[in-house]
């Protein structure tokens, strides 16, 4: 293999491998309610299905991005894809709700050590032309990949392949890592960062027992009546983040270890502003979409693979203008990014008000079809070029961060937006005990994170950094 194709080949398997993780959050998402009925889960274990896998991602992501670059990328990779087989093998095999969040836990740390090393590869890999169009490569499959979710954890739950009913969306990965791992110790180049400061294994700690401090409190708070002591976990969750934070703005430039949160950046109101635009769309998004499964399957009798074909509406919507999003941000700014988060709150509400017409039979989708489209073709003008608006506002030398700080705040809101929508919806469901009542109770939830990302989006720089721009940092 010569060394144009070598690394062409090197990116293909990294990416083929983490579709495995791009692809899990909405397979998962589809399957749901089949997992709930079949392991007897409560409201908040489902929930936690979801959220483990995103907050271990979280609070994992940032520190093995740092060990990449200091131990080596390809070594972090193929350790993350073989760890990813085999806890998508204990996910497929667990018997109780215990056994597979416990799964997800590992399974989310294990897509943490895998997806930040793909783009780290890219930059040493490819420059000029060939990297502008290998990252391009990577954000077009990445789009692909949540609607290929959606299709085939409803093909392969239904399918209900040797009676395994939804276990196949976990057993699938374990062939494709299997295949990966070969792949990527014959092909993948080594690459690491000479100068690479060590990472901070002690913070990364304190915002992992954080973040679960927090999650449990909003998960668990409901099935405990909010009793005094969940306060309290949520309180010392919050000051634990505070202190980390306070900390590492004390820490010198000169200091071996890497920073995690860059306290510093926060000081930049484009920067922060950003963040919460961030985590403010993903917890709309996943906080929506995991009462929509809930509620098109087992409220309105949509098989996994209805429900899933019917939820690729708001892919269809994303493909439309992502295409565009980018260079019309460049253009305009940071008003196409209030705009994408007005239709985001707009598709939601179309779909909330629809509900109720939607029958049971699984044939009368239409309905909500047009607010999941608006919603999705929303998402991309709000998320593909929110990055390159705030890396207009931020100091070139710490730019290379942002990347990260951005993909951490994505997961951490998914997993506090399963939590807070996902408790009005089982709320009211136990309350009213109507699954169309618990969805349009949970809706103004997911509507109010989405205004609050197009207003804050007015925040942001004017301008956005071109693609070419953003891809040399």
């Amino acid at each position: 293999m010569n060394g144009v194709q070598k690394p062409w080949a090197a990116a293909l398997v990294m990416i083929a491998a983490v579709l495995m993780d791009m692809i899990d959050i909405t397979i998962v998402n589809v399957a749901l309610p089949t997992i709930g009925i079949d392991l007897g889960a409560s409201g908040s274990e489902l929930q936690w299905v979801i959220s483990a896998y995103l907050l271990a991602f979280a609070a994992g992501l940032i520190t093995f991005g740092r060990v990449g670059d200091l131990l080596g990328r390809k070594r972090v990779f193929v350790v993350g894809v073989a760890v990813f087989g085999l806890t998508s093998l204990a996910a497929g095999l667990a018997q109780d709700p215990a056994q597979l969040i416990g799964a997800r836990v590992v399974q989310g740390l294990a897509a943490a050590a895998m997806v930040p090393q793909v783009l780290g590869t890219f930059r040493a890999m490819f420059s000029g032309p060939e990297r502008g169009k290998a990252f391009g490569i990577y954000g077009a499959i990445l789009g692909f990949a949540s609607a290929l979710g959606l299709v085939l954890g409803g093909v392969l739950t239904d399918a209900d392949l040797f009676g395994w009913s939804w276990r196949p969306i976990f057993l699938i990965n374990v062939p494709i890592a299997l295949v990966a791992t070969v792949a990527t110790i014959r092909v993948v180049p080594e690459t690491r960062e000479r100068s690479a400061a060590r990472p901070d294994v002690l913070g990364a700690t304190v915002l992992a027992t954080s973040l679960v401090a927090i999650a449990y409190a909003l998960l668990e708070g409901r099935e405990h009546s909010w009793p005094v002591w969940i306060w309290a976990l949520l309180g010392s969750g919050l000051l634990g983040l505070v202190m980390l934070g306070a900390v590492e703005s004390r820490r010198r430039r000169t200091d071996q270890i890497a920073p995690l949160l860059m306290p510093s950046m926060l000081r930049i109101p484009a920067f922060s502003a950003g963040l919460v635009v961030m985590t403010a769309f993903a917890a709309g998004m996943q906080g929506f979409f995991i009462a929509f499964a809930l509620w098109i399957q087992l409220g309105q009798g949509f098989s996994p693979l209805a429900a899933g074909l019917v939820t690729t509406a708001f892919s269809v919507g994303g493909f439309l203008l992502a295409p565009m999003a980018a260079s019309v941000a460049q253009r305009f700014g940071r008003t196409i990014l209030s705009l994408g988060g007005i239709m985001m709150a707009g598709g939601t509400a179309w779909v909330g008000s629809a509900a109720s017409t939607i029958g049971t039979d699984g044939h009368h989708w239409w309905p909500i079809a047009p607010g999941l489209v608006i919603a999705g073709a929303g998402l991309s003008l709000l998320v593909i070029p929110l990055v390159n608006v705030v890396l207009a506002a931020v100091p070139a030398d710490v730019a290379g961060g942002a990347g990260g700080q951005f993909s951490t705040a994505q997961q951490l809101g998914g997993a506090l937006g399963v939590a807070a929508v996902g408790t009005v919806f089982f709320s009211a469901l136990e309350s009213r005990g109507d699954y169309t009542d618990a969805f349009t109770a949970a809706m103004p939830v997911s509507i109010g994170l989405f205004v609050v990302a197009a207003a804050l989006s007015l925040v942001l720089p004017k301008t956005a950094v071109s693609e070419e721009e953003a891809i040399a940092v």
